[in-house]
């Protein structure tokens, strides 16, 4: 009989940091809302997730968590554009029982290896017992 050669062990990718900020893998972050194992029980929640599929280019998540009166027939993703960091500046309300609420945001970007930011105080509310976005007022 002869010595089986030992096959390689599959090498065990580390998931990255989800690209919402928090100090959590996407797939147990932002990534269970995206693939819709569960809802985003507050308003800063679903801003980090939207945050989240801009950056991965999920467009069917963003038109999903999108409210229905204001949503567009879809979304344009720029190749050239990515987001890369996330600042939550501030919010009022939106917890987990409420109806309404906003996130003040700062988003950072690369688009054609240049710097820059977006910031924008947006607005959430409860669609069907969901938290959804509405629209929001675009900063400085």
């Amino acid at each position: 009989m002869s010595p089986r050669t030992p096959r390689p062990r599959p090498v065990r990718v580390t998931p990255a940091t989800c690209p919402c900020g928090l100090p959590s893998a996407y797939d147990d972050c932002c990534g269970r809302l995206h693939r819709g194992e569960t809802k985003a029980s507050t308003a800063e929640q679903l801003m980090r997730s939207r945050f989240s599929a801009f950056a991965v280019h999920d467009e069917a998540y963003l038109l999903r968590s999108w409210h229905p009166t204001t949503r567009p027939p879809g979304v344009g993703f720029d190749p050239a554009l990515r987001w890369t960091r996330l600042e939550i500046l501030g919010g009022t309300e939106g917890g987990p029982f409420s109806a309404a609420g906003t996130v003040e945001f700062r988003a950072h970007y690369t688009e054609h290896g240049r710097p820059g930011e977006l910031q924008e105080n947006s607005r959430f509310v409860r669609h069907d017992y969901t938290w959804v976005y509405l629209d929001g007022d675009v900063g400085k």
